[in-house]
């Protein structure tokens, strides 16, 4: 007897995210990381990025009606288990896939907010924030930016990622204002932070959900934020906890960053497939 496909394939993540020729980031980050952890990605593109290991000399939008397009064909095929978003490119493809999602409420939503480059290329304006608040927070299960992302997306006009008295904004405080916009849980990741240890914390409407500490590599990585946020997607696809989720995120994040190899002049590239190397070597011993 033949299976439904629905049994016979691996879960399903659409990830919506801008192209990057490098592979370092973005939407080649999120199939192999997906592929890695046992899910079959499912992709939309919106945007096509000219970048390097450096950075991003240049980023164009891809229409809004061919992102909706790219989307709803593979929505109206495949049943999703889980949705990821990181770069969307312009307000139009912001506002578009905020529409597509509110018609699956009940698919968990892991949003990335890519902000700027590693090198610090701004990827979006003052607009464009304001409308990931608005359209895109209050669908989201799980927001992962660094901190970094988190003062600027938690900033409040004149205010920006500083709070009443100039000072830089606690991370904590950060949470609580991102949770307030509608997410309901925000892990804050701490590589910007100056630190020993990188710290993430997990946040929900309660407060503080966990904390995790790890070792601070040396070096710097390009699309570490990709990785995490899509390993935080498949984890859910496979039906975990948000909590144990995130636990395992993590580790594979932190896994794929200590393998990680420079094959070009700027940042080292995390090894989404350490575990293959990994195997090859311990046969070639």
């Amino acid at each position: 007897m033949h299976l439904p496909p629905t049994q016979l394939s691996p879960p399903i993540v659409l990830t919506f995210a801008a192209s990057d020729p490098s592979g370092g980031a973005g939407i080649q980050a999120d199939l192999m990381t997906l592929s890695s952890m046992g899910c079959h990605a499912l992709s939309v593109i919106t945007a096509l990025t000219v970048q390097d290991t450096i950075g991003i000399d240049s980023v164009l939008a891809i229409d809004a009606d061919c992102v909706e397009d790219q989307a709803r064909t593979l929505l109206e095929d495949m049943p999703v288990d889980v949705f990821k978003i990181g770069l969307l490119g312009s307000i139009e493809n912001i506002a578009v896939i905020a529409g597509i999602l509110s018609d699956y409420p009940d698919i968990p939503l892991v949003f990335d907010p890519v902000l700027a480059s590693g090198r610090g290329d701004e990827l979006a304006d003052d607009d464009m924030i304001a409308a990931l608040r608005e359209l895109l927070l209050p669908q989201t299960t799980i927001l992962t930016p660094n901190s970094l992302e988190a003062r600027r997306l938690a900033g409040d006009g004149d205010q920006d990622d500083d709070d009443d008295e100039g000072e830089i904004l606690p991370l904590d405080e950060c949470a609580r204002r991102l949770i307030t916009f509608g997410c309901e849980y925000a892990l804050l990741t701490g590589t910007h932070e100056n630190t020993p240890l990188v710290v993430n914390d997990l946040y929900n409407r309660d407060g503080l959900v966990r904390s995790d500490s790890w070792e601070r590599l040396p070096g710097s990585y390009h699309g570490s934020g990709c990785t995490l946020a899509s390993a935080l997607a498949a984890s859910l696809a496979h039906r975990l906890a948000i909590s144990e989720a995130v636990r395992e995120a993590q580790e594979y994040t932190w896994q794929t960053l200590a393998a990680g190899f420079r094959p070009g002049m700027g940042q080292f590239i995390p090894d989404r497939f350490f575990w293959a190397r990994q195997a090859k070597e311990s046969r070639d011993d």
